[in-house]
């Protein structure tokens, strides 16, 4: 997963649409590699007495059927609903055979909500501002990461740091936002999970193949300017600790809860995906970007609050023209008690599990 706020970023000068639903954040494409910034190739970490401990075995592998699919319904209308995970188990092939029939059979694939942040620049002109998006990874005042964090917090990252980035220089110029989820990717690529999406490929393929329409459900944000916004943001503090510490604590603790919860996605477990934690980094970490008066201008605030609206009214849309329609949504929106499913069932659907 591309680091969150150089996605938002992107998107003011390359039009491309960031997926935003329950705190996680995904985008294309990624920027390209900064070389200035990272002069040597990060070492691979060898085994430390750091008290941190890889359990990479514990991650399955193998074709894995994945979960089964919800089902929420109203006068003989289905709308079939699979849910996500992320990370995922990296050696797992995904046995989508029911998904792809589904998909198959039904008239309407509505898209996981996203946000589009639009400006009008054509594609030269948009390259052109590259070099100034990947100059919002540094701190604008030229402080260091370890003078950008309190002591204490910088002291956990450096050993954490050591083992999944090594001798990686570049990265202590950085803001600590960008520095937390560039760790937290290599972190999660040595316990054995990817970041990649698996849902989405497979459904789109078959999507295409038997011809089926897919339905963006997208909240448009519209850039004016987006040079002045990108020298805006290069310019302006961030209030990104918490989510530096936050990812810092997840590192450190909840990878064996991320490990287990790919499991279960991967076993179509629904009992153990509905026990586990999603206490992700992403809420806090988003935060720091929608806080700031750029992002309150754009009106960014209350977006996933909007992007909730917009998919209800998607889906009940398409409940009520349609026999069939396939969607997919992250776990965690479908298991929360004030989730997009209990919203629906709150509208007088009726919702099954798998």
């Amino acid at each position: 997963m591309p680091t969150v706020l150089l996605c938002l970023l992107l998107v003011f000068s390359l039009g491309a649409s960031a997926q935003v639903a329950d705190g996680a954040a995904s985008a294309a494409p990624a920027a390209p590699a900064e070389p200035a910034e990272q002069p040597e190739q990060p070492e691979q970490p060898a085994a430390a007495d750091d008290g941190i401990v890889d359990m990479e075995a514990l991650v399955v592998s193998g074709i894995q059927p994945g979960p089964g699919l919800w089902k929420v319904s109203r006068d003989g209308r289905v709308l079939w609903i699979l849910g996500t995970v992320a990370p995922l188990p990296r050696r797992m092939q995904w046995m989508s055979d029911e998904v792809e029939g589904i998909v198959a059979a039904s008239q309407e694939v509505l898209d996981p909500p996203s946000m589009a942040m639009r400006s009008g620049l054509g594609t030269f002109r948009s390259l052109l501002l590259v070099p100034s998006l990947l100059k919002a990874r540094r701190n604008p005042d030229g402080l260091s990461l370890e003078e950008s964090v309190p002591a204490e917090i910088y002291a956990r990252w450096v050993p954490l740091k050591a083992r999944y980035l090594g001798r990686n220089r570049g990265v202590e110029r950085w803001r600590p936002l960008f520095a937390a989820q560039e760790l937290y990717e290599a972190a999660i690529r040595r316990s054995g999970m990817t970041l990649d999406g698996v849902v989405a490929p497979v459904v789109e393929r078959a999507a295409k193949r038997h011809r089926v329409p897919r339905t963006p459900v997208q909240l448009a944000i519209v850039v004016d300017d987006p040079k002045d916004a990108i020298r805006e943001f290069n310019e302006g503090p961030l209030a990104d600790t918490d989510c530096f510490e936050r990812t810092l604590a997840r590192i450190e603790t909840d990878l064996d809860a991320m490990r287990e919860r790919a499991n279960a996605w991967a076993l179509g477990d629904i009992a153990a995906l509905r026990a586990a934690p999603y206490d992700e980094q992403y809420v806090v970490c988003i935060r720091a970007i929608t806080e700031t008066g750029l992002a309150r201008r754009l009106g960014m605030e209350n977006f996933r609050r909007q992007l909730g609206d917009l998919w209800l009214e998607a889906a009940e849309a398409a409940l009520a023209r349609n026999a069939s329609t396939f969607a997919s949504l992250p776990v965690s929106t479908l298991v929360r008690e004030d989730g997009l499913l209990a919203r629906l069932q709150a509208r007088g659907y009726a919702v099954e599990e798998p």
